[in-house]
């Protein structure tokens, strides 16, 4: 019998796995497969991460494993010979942390969850767009200080502005960043977007390309958003000479990945004024230390890599898997398939 392993009873409340999500995997997989459920709790946080004992004695032997992402013992575990490991799937988005060498140059297929995320990240853009656009960041600081601060309000032309009519440029075109412009352009904003690879066309927005592309969206976007993975290519790609491109009144929003954007040269251009605000999910250390410039810089949100919290998960994920499951089984192409060699 070909084995399945599903390894992804996640440690935390809000994430907790329904008994219907690997019940209806174990259906779709159908008779001819046995699914191991590892109940061991596992982190989700992140590209995810952990295995116990009880899931590495499960992936021995197995063809497909799917977990909250992967490390190395359990690779190593799964690909003991005789190996039938065939298909791995991890329940985040980000895969840098699971690209061990052996899975690299190994034939075996790897999915990820990227647009399972994508809806509910999409939404706290939005709300982080809205933050800087209508002025809640001096509310906010007005209010837990007890004043009536119409001030900025009155003097600062950059404190409260409309959204319609305004760019918003996105950096990584993937599942997150279509569901980002679909909701922007519902509220009237120009989008722009850049990807390396060649993406489908996309009604409504403009795909920027060529050599200058970046800089051109970083000289045009009064909202930047950062979608794209982290990988050898986008780790430091926002330097202190990229930011200098924006906008004096631009916002910069990032929801992908900490390393994409060098942290000390943004809390420059925040400090400065260059930029108008910043809203922050990640960061390129996670807890973000106590002492970064970022936690007291008026201008800047921070929200503790939670964009993508919603209790639809279970939900778009089980249903990505059972899709994904029948693809496999029918020698179908593979949703979410990661190349290996380019990181996402």
């Amino acid at each position: 019998m070909r084995i399945a392993v599903f390894n992804m009873q996640d440690d935390r409340a809000t994430w907790a796995l329904p008994e219907w999500a690997p019940a209806e995997i174990a259906t779709a997989l159908g008779p001819d497969w046995r699914l191991v459920h590892v109940r061991e709790p596992v982190s989700g946080r992140g590209d995810g991460g952990g295995a116990g004992l009880e899931a590495l004695a499960a992936a021995r032997g197995a063809e497909i494993i799917m977990a909250l992402g992967l490390p190395r013992d359990l690779l190593l575990a799964a690909l003991e010979p005789p190996r039938a490991l065939r298909w791995i799937h991890s329940g985040a988005a980000g895969v840098r942390s699971l690209l061990h060498p052996e899975l690299v140059e190994s034939d075996i297929l790897l999915t990820n969850s990227a647009a399972v995320h994508a809806p509910p990240m999409a939404e706290s853009v939005l709300g982080m767009v809205l933050h800087f656009a209508r002025g809640f960041d001096f509310a906010v600081r007005a209010q837990a200080a007890h004043e009536w601060g119409k001030r900025p309000f009155e003097c600062d032309p950059l404190a409260a502005r409309e959204v319609q009519g305004a760019t918003l440029g996105i950096l990584g075109f993937g599942g997150v960043g279509r569901e980002v412009a679909t909701r922007a352009r519902a509220l009237g904003m120009d989008v722009l977007a850049v990807r390396r690879r060649a993406a489908p066309a996309d009604a409504g927005s403009t795909m920027l390309s060529g050599p200058g592309a970046l800089d051109e969206l970083l000289a045009r976007s009064d909202y930047l958003v950062v979608c794209a993975p982290s990988t050898a290519e986008t780790t430091g790609l926002l330097d202190a000479r990229r930011l200098a491109l924006m906008k004096r009144s631009a916002v910069l929003i990032n929801v992908a990945r900490g390393d994409v954007v060098v942290e000390a040269a943004l809390a420059d251009a925040l400090r400065s004024g260059h930029l108008r605000g910043a809203g922050l999910d990640v960061f390129a250390r996670e807890p973000l230390p106590p002492d970064s410039p970022l936690w007291t810089l008026d201008n800047v949100l921070i929200t503790p890599h939670v964009s993508g919290t919603t209790p639809r998960f279970w939900r778009r994920e089980v249903d990505l898997i059972v899709d994904n499951v029948a693809r496999y089984r029918a020698g179908r192409s593979l949703r979410n398939l990661v190349d290996k060699q380019l990181g996402y």
